[in-house]
């Protein structure tokens, strides 16, 4: 609980499905570097893609009471599935946000009338994107893409290969014929590969980085008074796996670039 002098040590809760989220939560360490980090990746049930909207709200449920227990004072829902399918009326007796209406409102914000977002089949599926852009601004042009070959190799580790850059680049060319002027990089892998993504649509489009946007949107609550800040101090970060390897903990080294304990927990 939130101290005397205004000061909140407990951490901010990030859950995802696997390790894409980890790129919002090492946006978060960077924006907030008092800040400390709880997350979890319930490996153990990924990919979230491939089940009904039943299944992926009863697992955002228990990630979040999980998160809940451990004492956070925030929760981050890092996964554009979840975040599609499982929000809408959620109730939580913390700030809680998904990574989609964070990544809209940036989107609206620089685009000129033309907007395009990549993500994932299920993601592209579900049309959260799309709906929350013309709610909000009814007469913008929507182009979706869904790029179902990055993910793996973005886990591969080949970030900035020509394989990586041939297929980017195919999922993109429909867009780039379409004119958009802004992209939403519509799953949290995609910023690991945002230099290519950005040489690829060229320097006329924006890129919309969920991670960043979703970094940013936390700072406001906490500059706001919504979140009570950490003290000055060093920060503790730690990473739950409902499903433990060596995969995990490789990816995890190349997307935080800072220290954190790992557990294996059950959810």
């Amino acid at each position: 609980m939130a101290s005397a002098d205004g000061v909140d040590p407990r951490p901010i809760g990030v859950f995802d499905s696997g390790v894409g989220g980890l790129t919002v939560a090492a946006a978060l360490m960077r924006r907030l570097p008092h800040e400390s980090i709880l997350y979890l990746g319930d490996t153990a049930r990924l990919p979230y893609g491939t089940k009904s909207p039943q299944t992926v709200r009863r697992y955002t449920e228990k990630n979040v009471s999980f998160l809940l227990q451990r004492g956070v004072k925030a929760v981050v829902v890092a996964c554009n599935t979840a975040s599609a399918l499982a929000l809408d009326d959620f109730p939580a007796p913390v700030p809680l946000w998904g990574v989609i209406e964070p990544g809209v409102d940036a989107a609206i914000a620089r685009t000129r009338g033309r907007v395009g977002v990549i993500g994932t089949e299920s993601t592209i599926r579900s049309g959260a994107y799309p709906r929350a852009l013309c709610r909000r601004r009814p007469e913008l042009e929507v182009r979706s893409q869904a790029c179902g070959l990055l993910v793996p190799l973005i886990e591969e580790g080949w970030h900035d290969d020509p394989v990586t850059a041939e297929v980017a680049g195919r999922y993109l060319a429909p867009l780039h014929d379409a004119g958009v002027d802004t992209l939403v990089l519509g799953c949290t892998h995609y910023p690991l590969i945002k230099p290519l993504l950005q040489r690829l649509a060229g320097d006329g489009v924006a890129l919309v980085d969920s991670a960043e946007v979703m970094a940013e949107t936390v700072a406001r609550a906490v500059a706001d008074g919504r979140i009570r800040p950490a003290p000055d101090a060093r920060p503790q970060h730690h990473l739950c796996v409902t499903d433990a390897g060596p995969h995990f903990q490789r990816i995890a080294g190349a997307f935080l670039h800072h220290p954190a304990s790992l557990e294996l927990v059950e959810v």
